[in-house]
């Protein structure tokens, strides 16, 4: 479910912003509002799983995102819109974060690898769904409210299952008979909810152009303060929203710090390839999604077989040479021209989905057998910062990166959804996209050097 809603709107947002009436900088917001709903309540949700229970969080996002594609389905105007997709993203991000800590926990660690990457199945096929979906609802039915009707049964089954069959862990002993509620570090919630909107706000408004430059810089000082006063919060708490000793376990540090750079270089990817066969190619919205799914096939599979191997030859090889060749696929996609067959694409992004699958699932087991049992929760919420923050990041680098080949404003309209033509050269605007794939090939690279540098985990 948290899959579909993830790229549902990535095909079907220009039709979104010209049913409701939405402006160029209104169209930039219903697609961060999602975003930055998941990373706001990220760590506050691990917290919460540590303390009540992994079952009755994971019950209660799968009831928030239900009840949040419900008011997006009936909003009337932009600003409703964007406030319900904050709401759907926080459903989704306990969803995802309490999921990997109720793996963690019900497996053992010699078939965490395998047991996530069959988690990943069910992320990468809603995501494959969602564009499949977005184009045949757009295409067929016209309607863009469709888009979220489809969450509200899925949302009610799956609260209903969640409930019935998974088994509660043991929540963590509150000290001294205190309320649990109470032990919540809520100023440092405050702090870091703060810190990580403001810095969505300043680089979305640097990518995007909107506002001035006074109020991005403003952002920016406002992130830092926050954050900084953030850290202080957390050292000086007795009951710390986040575990600052996890973060001296090298294999933990070593595995957050390549998916975060990872994160960085691939979050952009598939919006990169629906702008090239919507703008350049010229292709409809729902041929656009079939042809992208070759991708998601590719993850699906090599997603388990990678996590079944990991258990048994350790991460690293795996993990490694992921990064690598996706470093290698996103070069491949720079070397993409007008008159490239789709063959000769297909096979790129095949190489891309299992060079993910490779990294994906190892990487998830490595990070999370690395932390204590009853840190999980946070510690997956912490794993699960880390990505979203670089996946955002991604979409806006994306944006600047483009923004020195062809005009800033054109990017930013093609980027918004406002607009679904080009108003300069197709060759030009490919040209961007290639000169893109450049730069994140080469961040991507850099992952490799935190997924050597960690330690190996003990095998039992």
């Amino acid at each position: 479910m948290a899959g579909i809603d993830a790229r549902i709107v990535i095909i079907g947002l220009p039709q979104v912003i010209h049913s409701i009436g939405a402006d160029a900088e209104q169209g930039i917001w219903i697609s961060q509002a999602y975003i930055m709903g998941t990373i706001g309540i990220l760590l506050l949700t691990g917290r919460f799983a540590d303390l009540y229970g992994r079952k009755r969080v994971y019950t209660s996002g799968f009831l928030i995102f239900t009840i949040g594609s419900i008011l997006t389905s009936l909003s009337m105007n932009p600003i409703q819109l964007i406030i319900f997709r904050i709401i759907q993203g926080m459903g989704a991000g306990i969803i995802l974060t309490s999921s990997i800590a109720i793996i963690t926990d019900a497996t053992p660690p010699y078939e965490l690898g395998y047991s996530l990457g069959i988690n990943n199945l069910g992320f990468r096929f809603g995501a494959m769904a969602g564009l499949t979906l977005s184009g045949i609802i757009i295409s067929v039915l016209g309607d863009w409210r469709a888009l979220f009707y489809i969450n509200i049964p899925i949302g009610i089954i799956g609260t209903i299952w969640a409930y019935k069959t998974i088994k509660e862990t043991t929540p963590r002993q509150n000290h001294q008979g205190k309320n649990k509620f109470l032990e919540i570090d809520w100023a440092g919630f405050t702090l870091f909810t703060i810190s990580i909107s403001t810095l969505l706000l300043a680089l979305t408004f640097a990518a995007y152009g909107i506002g001035s430059q006074t109020l991005t810089a403003l952002f920016v000082v406002i992130s830092i303060v926050t954050f900084a006063s953030f850290l202080f919060q957390e050292h000086r708490s007795q009951n710390p929203l986040v575990n600052f000793k996890l973060l001296k376990i090298r294999e933990y540090t070593g595995g957050l710090v390549a998916l975060l750079i990872n994160g960085l270089a691939w979050g952009a990817v598939l919006v990169l390839l629906s702008f090239y066969f919507q703008l350049v190619l010229g292709l409809s919205p729902l041929d656009a999604g079939i042809r992208i799914i070759p991708f998601d096939l590719a993850f699906l599979i090599a997603g388990p077989i990678s996590g079944k191997l990991s258990d048994r030859y350790g991460h690293l090889p795996f993990t490694t040479s992921g990064i690598a060749l996706s470093s290698l696929s996103l070069w491949l996609f720079s070397t993409v021209s007008m008159t490239t067959s789709y063959l000769t694409v297909l096979v790129y992004m095949v190489l891309f989905g299992v060079s993910m699958g490779l990294f994906s699932s190892p990487n998830m087991s490595a990070v999370m057998t690395a932390c204590p049992a009853d840190e999980r929760g946070v510690g997956s919420a912490i794993r699960s910062t880390f990505l979203n923050v670089g996946f955002a990041v991604s979409l806006n680098l994306a944006i600047l990166i483009m923004s020195l080949t062809i005009p800033y404003t054109l990017v930013t309209q093609v980027a918004a959804g406002y607009t679904t033509t080009l108003t300069t050269s197709k060759e030009l605007f490919l040209q961007s996209i290639r000169t893109t794939y450049l730069w994140l090939a080469f961040a991507n690279a850099l992952a490799i050097i935190p997924s050597i540098l960690r330690n190996k985990i003990k095998k039992n």
